[in-house]
């Protein structure tokens, strides 16, 4: 080996590691409800085209930080997720930049075909007032339970970032929870009479 090998190989040792990605501590007994969301259902309102709901929704385009959902016109975004099944949510998780992430979030459950004009016109399931550290936590954050048991759909009012800026931005959304057990009305059969 000679003396420019020993040194490359010297460096390569003493190069430190690239940390590890932050992960998320599941609140026990829940999961991730990704896989019950009703995607053809998902709308996002006020986002900016280039930056959707997806890049902060789905599984693996949210761990990405260079991906991002950002609002258009003002810092207000309004999210509705529906469920394919009844689902108890427990806590929500917020991942975003530390100026222009979330602040005030609202959240409604089971309320359908809200917009900008009625969102205030209904008492929020829960409101959140996120500081930069939980954008940054990683960390779920608790939901009041009892508000959340039977959700067919989630509403996610995002009112304002934490610098007052016109674009909000979230790298990450993700739901904690468990499914209901419900029967499928569709999948009964009806019995004839003889």
């Amino acid at each position: 080996m000679d003396a420019a090998s020993t040194a490359a190989a010297a460096a390569a040792l003493a190069t430190p590691a690239p940390a590890p990605a932050a992960t998320v501590q599941v609140p026990r007994g829940q999961v991730d409800l990704i896989d019950f969301i009703d995607w053809t259902g998902v709308e996002c309102l006020n986002q900016d085209s280039s930056h959707s709901i997806v890049n902060a929704l789905k599984q693996s385009l949210r761990d990405d930080e260079g991906l991002y959902l950002a609002s258009d016109s003002d810092e207000q975004l309004l999210i509705y997720i529906p469920f394919m099944q009844v689902v108890k949510l427990h806590s929500a998780l917020f991942k975003g930049p530390e100026e222009e992430g979330p602040k005030t979030v609202k959240l409604f459950s089971n309320k359908e075909h809200m917009g900008f004009s009625n969102v205030n016109d209904y008492p929020p399931s829960d409101t959140l007032e996120l500081s930069s550290n939980h954008l940054i936590d990683n960390k779920p954050l608790p939901l009041k339970y009892v508000k959340f048991q039977n959700v067919r759909s989630l509403t996610i009012f995002i009112e304002d970032n934490q610098s007052g800026s016109d674009v909000s931005k979230i790298h990450k959304i993700a739901l904690y929870g468990t499914t209901v057990d419900t029967t499928n009305m569709k999948d009964l059969k009806k019995i004839e009479e003889h």
